[in-house]
């Protein structure tokens, strides 16, 4: 169990790991107020009303591209052993501590008696109490 929950941990940080350093471009083309098309990987695809070839007119272009660019971090934190003061090496060691006692495992032995005779009674309390089993 204790292996299965380590290598599932360790899988979703190397995932976060490089999910916080990647980047993409999300296009949009609009056409009026419709959503013509949309693009993970390049351009969009426009919708073929190109309103600057008309020059005797002189209309609102009525298409529109809209790019939105996630960017992903550049350069990771380099962790230094110069930051690690006193302080934080005390709660890594009290965390390391008060971790590794969750996963001890307790061993009960069960110590069944297989020849144990009764005790000796020195009063019969049956008859004492004058209560029998039908």
């Amino acid at each position: 169990m204790k292996q299965s929950v380590l290598k599932i941990t360790s899988f979703a940080l190397a995932f976060l790991v490089l999910f916080s350093t990647f980047s993409f471009s999300v296009e949009k083309h609009f056409c009026g107020e419709f959503l013509m098309d949309v693009s993970f990987t390049g351009d969009a695809a426009d919708c073929g009303m190109d309103m600057e070839k008309v020059a005797n007119t002189k209309k609102k272009n009525c298409c529109k591209d809209e790019i939105h660019l996630i960017e992903g971090q550049d350069e990771l934190q380099q962790f230094s052993l110069a930051d690690f003061d006193l302080e934080k090496q005390q709660f890594v060691v009290a965390f390391a501590t008060s971790y590794s006692s969750f996963f001890v495992e307790k061993t009960i032995k069960n110590s069944f008696y297989k020849h144990f005779s009764p005790p000796d009674i020195s009063k019969d309390y049956q008859v004492l109490f004058q209560t029998f089993i039908i």
